[in-house]
């Protein structure tokens, strides 16, 4: 059934009275109110809706809901939501492919490696019936590889921002024929100092191109890339009360003001808390190896995992938590472990953005019971935990001394 609902507010991120005409600029976008309750009224060519049965999408979230029918019309959208972006974009590329074509037509850029692969092996399930034939481009991988593959058939390339720049100036990517320009987590790849480098791949690219914008907020930097390559833009707004209702994790923090101590009160968790498995968050890739290893040195299994790694020895780690080969992962990031849900994911360094916080607890969860998420919070960090709790409308309380009566 198709549905047409009021859009309510909107988060905007990083908007100061320098950028109010930009506010006032998206505030005027046309919005896309229709919403389709099955993948069926959407319109999907056959097999592409076998894919995504395949893949175990039965019912299509809030996101996909309003997110996918536009992009398969062919329209420039810029779209605001906490997740679902990645089957989102698939749907889209994949619905309006020309298969009779070995040639490039859609180039995705994302902010890591991680998210790269991920979208890749999401494009490849989804497409699985359709013949597609997508690459995921990464920095710190061999460059005459990329090269090889381009030259054959690939009809989408998933890449990160420097590494798509790159094979777009030495021709090893030819954007004639690309007809799809995809930037997901745009605030993320923007605030990373890469917005030079996303107009010059712009430029690089055919003149009429259908354009789509993901973010989870929208900065003045993605609003004002919005008004200068967008044509007639759609917004899709999913809210974000929406999106959290249901949301179902314990939350709490503990606060530790040094390394030392935050070790410390790691060590007592897990003697209290008879759990077997667990998920630590770390904001650099230097302190996983670091302290998985301490962890280790208290008796504990463990495995680790970091962008740095090659991917095999990331899917080892994940595979390895999953078995009970070991009962921590520590981590920096978890984008591309597909449905990895543990019943404790502990925050040891609170993350700077809120929507990567609410991205680490949504892998708190268990069969029959509500996950546990806890946070350290060192002095320095209350300013950001006030920005978590008011952007996830909710309280982070104290941990209680009885953490073990809460699994």
């Amino acid at each position: 059934m198709l549905r047409v609902t009021q859009t309510k507010g909107v988060d905007m991120a990083g908007t100061t009275p320098e950028g109010a005409w930009l506010t006032q600029f998206y505030e005027e976008f046309n919005t896309y109110n229709e919403i389709y309750d099955s993948f069926v009224e959407m319109g999907l060519q056959e097999n592409l809706l076998k894919g995504i049965y395949a893949y175990g999408l039965e019912k299509p979230s809030l996101v996909h809901q309003r997110g996918i029918v536009p992009l398969c019309k062919g329209l420039d959208v810029i779209q605001q939501s906490l997740s679902g972006t990645t089957v989102t974009l698939a749907c889209g590329v994949l619905q309006r492919l020309d298969y009779g074509s070995t040639e490039c037509q859609a180039l995705v850029l994302v902010p890591t490696r991680d998210l790269a692969q991920e979208t890749e092996k999401v494009i490849g399930a989804l497409g699985q019936w359709l013949g597609v034939k997508a690459h995921a481009c990464l920095g710190g991988t061999s460059v005459r590889e990329h090269k090889q593959i381009l030259s054959s058939s690939t009809q989408v390339i998933v890449a990160t921002p420097s590494r798509a720049l790159d094979m777009l100036r030495t021709r090893a990517l030819c954007p004639d024929n690309v007809r799809m320009f995809v930037l997901d987590e745009a605030d993320e790849i923007l605030a990373g100092g890469l917005k030079n480098q996303i107009y010059d791949i712009i430029q690089l690219l055919p003149a009429k191109i259908q354009f789509a914008v993901f973010s989870a907020t929208m900065s003045n930097e993605a609003l004002e890339l919005c008004r200068k390559c967008m044509n007639k833009p759609m917004k899709i707004i999913v809210p974000k009360d929406e999106e959290l209702e249901g949301f179902s994790v314990k939350q709490f923090h503990v606060k530790a003001e040094d390394e030392e101590l935050k070790f410390e009160k790691l060590c007592d968790l897990f003697d209290t808390m008879a759990v077997t498995q667990n998920i630590i968050f770390v904001n650099a890739r230097r302190k996983v190896e670091s302290l998985a290893e301490k962890i280790s040195g208290r008796g504990y299994t463990v495995s680790a995992s970091h962008g740095g790694m090659d991917q095999h020895a990331r899917d080892v780690a994940v595979q390895d938590l999953r078995s009970g080969s070991s009962r921590v992962l520590v981590t920096t990031d978890l984008r591309g472990a597909d449905a990895l849900q543990v019943p404790v994911v502990i925050n040891y360094d609170l993350p700077t953005q809120p929507v990567q916080y609410l991205r680490h607890v949504r892998r708190s969860g268990q069969p029959g019971g509500t996950g546990v998420a806890i946070s350290f919070v060192a002095r320095a960090d209350e300013r950001v935990l006030s920005d978590i709790q008011r952007f996830c409308s909710t309280q982070l309380a104290e941990l209680p001394s009885d953490v073990a009566d809460l699994l």
